[in-house]
């Protein structure tokens, strides 16, 4: 599997670009998961449904299926998962876009704003590998990638995925 992460300040819009993203790349013919991190707690399930119950009654695991989707739960007792885990985790697909995971060596586009006052992460970062921006930042040792045209991000990551082995994780 290829790995290439989404990285970018609170409110830079890397939400928005990854799923700007995703259609296009399934167009192209790809398969693609998506891995978010998330600096809080949070829950799937909602108070008073089955699954909630069996995981407040002690669950270590609570899987939900249905005709059209499953999911695991997993309750953690211990450190948060690093990424090449979570990774593992998931089925055999083309790519897998990370969303978060800053301090991961996986390669990772910024999504930077300049108007937002924020500093760019890039500067001393061999992980960083390309930028997406609304406004060329002065000074950057990176390919630019226009953030308003997914389009052309996409066509980039096809070609960076296809020749930077670094991308490459095994499941």
């Amino acid at each position: 599997m290829r790995i290439l992460g989404l990285t970018g300040w609170s409110g830079s819009g890397k939400t928005t670009l990854l799923t700007a993203l995703l259609p296009l790349f399934i167009a192209r013919g790809f398969s693609v998961s998506t891995v978010k991190h998330a600096h809080h707690g949070f829950d799937l399930d909602q108070p008073g449904k089955d699954s909630w119950r069996h995981r407040q009654a002690g669950a270590r695991e609570v899987m939900i299926a249905s005709g059209v989707r499953w999911a695991l739960m997993h309750e953690l007792d211990g450190p948060e998962p690093a990424l090449p885990e979570l990774v593992r985790r998931l089925s055999p697909v083309d790519l897998v876009l990370v969303e978060g995971f800053k301090a991961n060596p996986h390669p990772k586009i910024e999504v930077h704003r300049p108007a937002l006052g924020q500093p760019p992460m890039w500067p001393g970062r061999s992980d960083i590998v390309a930028v997406a921006c609304d406004a060329v930042p002065a000074d950057c040792d990176r390919p630019i990638l226009p953030l308003n045209d997914p389009a052309a991000i996409v066509d980039w990551v096809h070609h960076f995925v296809q020749t930077n082995d670094a991308v490459h994780t095994t499941p």
